[in-house]
């Protein structure tokens, strides 16, 4: 895998590969896949394109990789990606759900190394959106929106869904990666008269637009993109991002409010890291576990062809976090697209809604 330990997503980064690890030490403690031992190799791509491109070639030449799991960052793994496909690597479970994770051309045979079981930004955007839209009647939604893959997906849900239900946009911004300023595009937004602002960022940015917004006294309904429905927004936002909506893929575990085996597993990520787990933590850890479950599956000489057959088996996989259930199929490679609108309320992330689709 590729992560970004050291740039500015190393938020998202550090604990998805903590999560991986722990993944791969529980699995091979309990005797690996059919008998075989999982080996993790992690390289930093500092969320840069140009090091994701080296990374990839190291780990496809040198370390001669089976599979590519979970590799981080849209703008990253778009321009990585063929040197597996080209090399025969599976992809699987990348972090960004972008549409080229896991749209494929039939006609071309490489394209179906690729498998995703995110929640897509466009779809969840739309969900999330048509549930707010619904709800409190909003008449004039805006957006702010990285200006990369990422954001564009994200936009691109936002237009979709306006569309359909015949609403004009009343406002369109965005922001290039890294930015920290955000006072130019909050202030438009509040003289476009924005009544909800869609928000196509990550961490820091919805901290940085939610700020601004309250250092100008609006107040204005935020709804945030999937990568915001992490712990440290609010951990770090604090009064800011208090009543940011978001959409989701699934409910974030509380150590005082878990049960069972998720209390065990935070209990035992706690221990191997010294930090609190987060949505990040269960991300990789389930993409290393989805992708034992369907290797195991594959049978003992694991070949890629036979790899791709048990992914493409329609067999479900079920983690221990009520997530929905993954599956694939030859014709569709993203597990599901069922989302949830969160919101925070004193400092935490609650559920409001579940099972939405648009």
């Amino acid at each position: 895998t590729h992560q970004d330990l050291s740039g500015p997503i190393k938020v998202w980064g550090v604990p998805v590969s903590n999560g991986m690890k722990m993944a791969v030490e529980e699995i091979n403690a309990s005797g690996g896949i059919n008998g075989r031992k999982i080996k993790m190799i992690l390289e930093d791509n500092g969320y840069d394109p140009k090091k994701a491109v080296l990374a990839s070639q190291k780990m496809v030449e040198r370390d001669k990789v089976f599979a590519m799991i979970g590799p981080m960052g849209s703008p990253t793994v778009l321009a990585a990606q063929d040197i597996l496909f080209d090399a025969g690597v599976l992809q699987l479970f990348p972090l960004t759900a972008a549409e080229f994770t896991f749209k494929f051309d039939p006609a071309k045979p490489q394209e179906r190394l690729k498998f995703n079981n995110l929640l897509p930004y466009v779809e969840s955007t739309r969900a999330a959106l048509k549930y707010m839209m619904d709800w409190k009647n909003f008449k004039k939604p805006c957006i702010m929106h990285q200006d990369d893959e990422y954001g564009k997906n994200v936009l691109d849900g936002f237009n979709q869904q306006l569309a359909a239900m015949k609403v004009q946009p009343a406002s369109i911004t965005s922001y290039k990666r890294g930015a920290s300023d955000f006072s130019a595009q909050v202030a438009k937004m509040k003289s476009d008269g924005c009544d909800l602002v869609v928000l196509g960022t990550v961490i820091r940015e919805t901290i940085g637009a939610m700020n601004e917004a309250r250092k100008l006294g609006w107040d204005v309904t935020f709804l945030g993109a999937t990568p915001t429905n992490v712990l440290e927004v609010p951990a770090l936002g604090k009064e800011a991002v208090e009543g940011l909506y978001a959409a989701s893929g699934f409910e974030i575990p509380y150590e005082d409010t878990a049960k069972g085996k998720v209390k065990d597993w935070l209990v035992n990520y706690k221990k191997m890291f010294n930090s609190d787990a987060n949505t990040q933590a269960i991300i990789g850890y389930n993409a290393v576990m989805t992708f034992a479950f369907y290797a195991q599956k594959a049978g003992k000489d694991l070949t890629g062809q036979k790899m791709l057959d048990a992914l493409e088996s329609g067999d479900k996989f079920l983690d221990i976090f009520s997530s929905p259930p993954t599956k694939f199929s030859k014709t569709d490679h993203l597990a599901n697209t069922i989302t949830q609108v969160q919101q925070v309320k004193g400092g935490r992330w609650v559920l409001v809604k579940d099972n939405l689709m648009f």
